[in-house]
């Protein structure tokens, strides 16, 4: 069990204090709840280009990474479709540096056209190096709007296009900062040698006095169930013919997400799982075949993908494919390979949980998802899971008329 003490600030800020006193560390976490569902379709690519523009320095401190490398910390920040997240990890007594780095950014950013020009820059490049000009680099924009066609999840978190950072406005900026990245939609962890009285101290000076925003009352479109496969092929200069395919699944506060997590790992959790025996090693049709799933918090996507050997047909590939998820919904699985990828989830878990860092963020995930105190019954709720549950879930997901499919072709 992770033990932990919560507190909230007036201002609505959620702190979470995990004392580990078997480290010098300390790890400050700050998990905004927005991600590139909460944008406008019409200007993507926010929530991202947020992460590039926290780093480049606040109202009262220029330049952000100074102070903190002079601290002996080191931070990092990633965004995703349901939310933001920020950390640091730097020794428990210079832990106040933190405080006063992240309170300053929450204040308020340096918002100059001179920031918005550089980062704007950067994130333009990154489209397209991994978006545009790398081989099968757009095939989840493409996938995303096969099976997208009213939720949000229909554009990557870099953007649904490159034109939307281009043109994105200084005053557009501004207001998506104040709207999303108040103290009412975060959550604060710190984690590592710390003391809870300590953590009300630094939390009350640091940040009690921001305002604390509007609560952000999150209310997207929902995703039709879909009732006809769709399919796309496209093709492009790459080395080898590609088949990605994609079923809609239910969202990470369903029961039977557990059910899915665990079904994705038999049918590809490493060189034993199903899909690689067959189809690479017995077969030789793919050189490489995965099956995961977005782990996203609205009804998300399982996603089959795999390059194909030189030679092979695409439509063979894919019948091959549809065998194979034919016996998951045909045959029940044994008992010994359930509890086979039931013991790899757990011992996942324990390891993920050594790492201070890890807790930090798991903590700040679950009170954004609802509670902090739900990771600590995640392992419960996968061994629940039976054999009877992988085969009615196989069932309800692998059907034809849920699938979107794109043939990747090579013109080589």
């Amino acid at each position: 069990m992770i033990q932990f003490e919560k507190f909230t600030l007036t201002n609505g800020l959620r702190v979470i204090v995990h004392q580990d006193l078997s480290t010098p560390m300390a790890v400050m976490n700050i998990m905004y709840d927005v991600g590139a569902r909460d944008e406008d379709p019409n200007r993507t690519g926010f929530a991202h280009l947020f992460e590039h523009l926290m780093f480049g320095g606040s109202v009262n401190i220029p330049s952000y990474d100074e102070p903190l490398q002079m601290a002996g910390g080191e931070n990092n920040a990633y965004t995703t479709n349901d939310l933001t997240n920020y950390y640091i990890q730097l020794p428990a007594e210079n832990l106040e540096t933190a405080f006063w780095l992240e309170s300053d950014r929450m204040l308020s950013l340096a918002f100059g056209e001179k920031s918005l020009e550089t980062q704007r820059k950067v994130v333009c490049e990154e489209f397209k190096e991994h978006y545009l000009t790398k081989p099968y680099g757009d095939v989840w924009h493409k996938m995303r709007e096969l099976a997208y066609t009213k939720h949000p999840y229909r554009w990557m978190t870099i953007g649904k296009e490159l034109s939307h950072i281009e043109n994105a406005q200084l005053e557009d900026v501004k207001a998506f900062f104040f709207k999303h990245y108040r103290p009412v939609n975060a959550v604060l962890v710190v984690a590592g040698n710390v003391t809870v009285e300590k953590i009300k101290t630094l939390a009350e000076k640091w940040f009690g006095d921001i305002p604390s925003g509007e609560a952000y009352k999150r209310s997207l479109p929902e995703e039709p169930v879909q009732a006809a496969e769709r399919r796309l092929e496209i093709n492009a200069n790459v080395p080898l013919d590609a088949l990605y395919k994609c079923w809609h699944m239910p969202g990470r506060l369903d029961r039977r997400y557990y059910v899915i997590d665990l079904l994705t790992d038999i049918l590809s959790g490493g060189g034993s799982s199903r899909l690689y025996q067959s189809l690479v090693k017995e077969k030789k049709l793919f050189s490489n075949i995965e099956c995961h799933h977005f782990g996203s918090t609205d009804a998300g996507l399982v996603v089959v993908e795999g390059k194909l050997v030189k030679g092979v047909k695409i439509e063979d590939a894919e019948k091959a494919v549809e065998a194979e998820l034919d016996k998951m919904k045909n045959e029940l699985v044994s008992e010994a390979e359930l509890q086979k990828v039931k013991n790899k989830t757990e011992s996942m878990i324990a390891f993920e949980d050594m790492s201070v860092m890890n807790r930090a963020n798991s903590l700040a995930y679950y009170e954004i998802l609802g509670d902090a105190a739900w990771m600590n019954y995640e392992l419960p709720k996968y061994a629940t899971v039976t054999t009877e549950d992988i085969l009615q879930e196989s069932r309800a997901i692998f059907r034809s008329e849920n699938s979107n499919t794109i043939h990747y072709l090579s013109n080589n």
